[in-house]
């Protein structure tokens, strides 16, 4: 027959080591949590990395659209201009005829 020491003493370590395992298994279901929370954090910055990329060509694209818009901005500008210069001309010629005019009338 085992001594009541030996047997207290197993009984202890079997306790520690149910202790140990206890931890042990939490330690991988944490790791495991873990590991799939990492995992799903990379699937989600790949996504977000893909939109940012989409966001940049259309930023990009929108870019050569407001130059091309400033493009036209300035023609229509410099034909303004050259509009105004020929209506002055214009306007001044009417007005040289006007006093022809009626300098003929009086």
């Amino acid at each position: 027959m085992i001594p009541t020491e030996v047997e207290d003493k197993v009984k202890e370590m079997n306790a520690r080591v149910n202790g140990l395992e206890s931890i042990v298994e939490q330690i991988g279901e944490a790791v495991l949590a873990t590991t799939q929370t990492i995992e799903n954090l990379g699937h989600r910055i790949d996504n977000l990395s893909v939109q940012v990329e989409e966001q940049g060509k259309q930023i990009q694209q929108q870019g050569y659209q407001i130059l091309a818009l400033c493009n036209v901005i300035e023609t229509l500008a410099d034909n303004q201009d050259d509009s105004l210069k020929k209506i002055t001309g214009l306007t001044q010629s009417l007005n040289r005829l006007m006093d022809i005019l009626e300098g003929t009338e009086k």
